[in-house]
């Protein structure tokens, strides 16, 4: 089963008091990475978001946003520096009375002083408040699954497409083939004709001989070509991550395609084998976003 790594998941759970929504994105990654951004008092439930969505999610990047809403989220309280206020105060009553300076403090002078009255916030633990994230996450995570196999489905029938015409171009290069070898071994029995008379150097013979050996034969590469593409199709119906399968599989198509281009001296198979790579491409570009 083909899965994108691209998908998106909202979600939002609620109490009479407070409310959580998740919002959680994914994007192609080599790897399974997690961000999450959320308010601190949350940080130990990290894990367990992680965990959770872990279960759903093998591969990508994956971006968490949490934020919270409603009553008893945080404690706040004011925070008087009682010795900086008498200090404060005893301070300007010597400034008035060393200088001559006239004036009243005032409470708002005082209040605005922050480095003497603050309001602090203690953010509380709250096991209803952990309960609704992971409620939140489950949902949220749901719905991004929905979203990957959607753009899976979508990969998969792109990339199938793409693989089948590849496969085209593969027959024609296999009908191909033993006109290339026919067509080396006709120039091959004028050149030993030509020898025979006299007219040809023995040595250049032999290097041709060696080099149709070697290169004129691509039956192994098609042969190879075939099996790949073959396990690629099957490996599209497996369920578990692909992605990685697949590109292995894509690296190794791309290797006997360029093989099959510069051993056959042939027009019609040199034109099969601009198509075939350029199917190659547009396969790699979908399967570098499959899960």
């Amino acid at each position: 089963m083909v899965v994108s790594m691209t998908g998106f998941g909202r979600s939002k759970a609620e109490s009479d008091r407070l409310g959580v929504t998740v919002e959680v994105k994914t994007v192609n990654h080599r790897f399974c990475e997690f961000h999450i951004r959320m308010p601190r008092q949350l940080l130990k439930t990290e894990d367990k978001i992680k965990k959770k969505l872990g279960e759903h999610i093998k591969r990508g990047r994956v971006e968490v946003f949490i934020t919270l809403e409603g009553e008893g989220i945080v404690n706040r309280s004011i925070h008087i520096d009682w010795n900086a206020l008498d200090q404060y105060v005893i301070q300007i009553s010597e400034i008035k009375d060393r200088y001559g300076v006239t004036g009243e403090v005032q409470l708002q002078d005082l209040v605005n002083r922050e480095e003497i009255i603050h309001i602090e916030e203690n953010e509380t633990e709250n096991e209803e408040l952990e309960q609704l994230v992971l409620a939140a996450v489950e949902d949220a995570g749901n719905e991004l699954v929905q979203m990957r196999l959607q753009e899976g489905a979508a990969l998969a029938k792109d990339v199938i497409k793409h693989i089948q015409q590849l496969k085209e171009h593969a027959l024609c290069v296999k009908q191909f083939a033993p006109d290339v070898v026919e067509q080396y071994r006709d120039r091959l029995t004028k050149k030993m004709a030509d020898f025979l008379a006299g007219q040809a150097d023995e040595d250049k013979i032999l290097t041709e001989v060696a080099f149709f050996a070697e290169k004129a034969d691509i039956s192994e590469e098609i042969t190879r070509l075939e099996s790949h593409v073959s396990q690629f199709l099957q490996i599209l119906n497996e369920c578990e991550p692909l992605g990685r399968k697949l590109d292995f599989l894509l690296q190794e198509m791309n290797r006997e395609v360029n093989t099959i281009g510069s051993k056959a001296n042939d027009y019609r198979i040199a034109r099969e084998v601009v198509e075939m790579k350029s199917l190659l491409e547009k396969v790699k570009e979908q399967v570098q976003n499959i899960e």
